[in-house]
């Protein structure tokens, strides 16, 4: 079974261009589920043995160990896409994972920075930057990115400096499975990142000698490529100094655009495409967010609600 679960774990990588982090998830819970298998087993679980009863085992286990839902669908989720494969490539004739019914997961609407709560939190890192502080010009230029365009942070990281166009104000991403799109930013963004490059400049100067220059658009203190944990963290850093109640992530970075673009009356497909959804349902969660904000508004405004 270790042959396989590295074999997929290979076409993750290689093949679907998943993030590190993505990988790593998946090899943990693989591993979960094959130390689950082998309890009471001296020999090596054979993968055309496995069927609904010992996935549901599985999933009884970890609810055993008062595992939060959340977690046991995406461990769940992790062993239906390696089953998946396997039947793909003709291992097994079938999925025994593809019975096996998910926990239901309560909806929670997340709390994001409101549109005015966004213009003050990014014009007041505007203000910061321009003292000059290379690590503060920089990661205000990651912030108005984000929030201009959507991006994942790993579309993020990944960018190279060849990737911006400043003349059409446009950047080419390349998503999930390596596909690639082009997205618009808008003039601040353009303004954070031309404060940017020079600093940028300085840094690949200063570490000339630690080799090869780096192609990416945004370099840590050494001139490598940002990862994605540092751009997280940088996240969370600014986001929590507000001393807002609110998720303080890239990822709510983005949802903050898809939600704020759903405000001001932006055509759902449009944002699909700038998100690089392959499904417009996936999309459709950020109204959810948006008619919260609607009811919210008509309740406070509204002379009969």
């Amino acid at each position: 079974m270790d042959q396989w679960i590295e074999r997929y774990l290979r076409y993750l990588r290689v093949e679907r261009n998943a993030s590190p982090h993505t990988v790593r998830n998946y090899a943990s819970d693989l591993g979960q589920f094959r130390d689950y298998l082998a309890e009471g087993n001296p020999n090596e679980p054979k993968i055309a043995k496995v069927d609904a009863l010992d996935v549901r085992g599985f999933i009884a286990r970890l609810y055993e160990r008062e595992k939060k839902k959340a977690s046991i669908a995406r461990k769940l989720a992790a062993v239906r896409a390696f089953f998946k494969f396997l039947a793909r490539e003709q291992v097994i004739a079938s999925s025994p994972a593809a019975a096996v019914s998910s926990p239901k997961l309560e909806k929670h609407l997340p709390r994001i920075l409101s549109e005015e709560e966004m213009n003050s939190f990014l014009d007041q890192l505007c203000r910061t930057a321009q003292a000059g502080d290379r690590a503060m010009v920089r990661d205000r230029a990651i912030l108005e990115l984000l929030y201009a365009s959507g991006l994942r942070v790993s579309e993020l990281v990944g960018l190279d400096l060849r990737s911006v166009s400043f003349d059409d104000g446009m950047v080419l991403v390349r998503g999930k499975g390596r596909k690639e799109r082009m997205v618009p930013f808008g003039s601040k963004a353009k303004d954070a990142l031309a404060a940017y490059l020079p600093v940028r400049e300085k840094v690949l100067m200063e570490s000339r000698g630690a080799g090869p220059a780096s192609p990416a658009l945004f370099l840590n203190a050494r001139g490598g490529r940002l990862t994605t944990r540092s751009v997280d963290r940088l996240v969370k850093k600014y986001i929590r100094a507000l001393g807002l109640n609110v998720k303080a992530s890239p990822h709510s970075m983005r949802h903050a655009f898809a939600s704020h673009l759903l405000d001001e009356g932006a055509d759902l497909r449009a944002i699909q495409e700038m998100l690089g959804h392959e499904s417009l349902a996936t999309t459709q969660k950020y109204t959810q967010v948006s008619i919260k904000h609607l009811m919210e508004v008509y309740d406070k405004a509204h002379p009969k609600a």
